[in-house]
């Protein structure tokens, strides 16, 4: 699982429905929801 840092919770957290996306400007990201809130979670992976 993929952890990012919600900024509702002002925690990290394990993402729950983890996808990995690819942005406009090429680079790579993981997308998912906080199991704790449900707040869209946002983290940029590396190359």
């Amino acid at each position: 699982m993929a952890q990012g840092y919600c900024v509702k919770c002002k925690a990290k957290q394990e993402m729950s429905e983890a996808k990995e996306v690819t942005m406009k400007n090429g680079r790579r990201a993981m997308k998912g929801k906080c199991p704790t809130c449900g707040t869209s979670m946002f983290r940029i992976l590396g190359k």
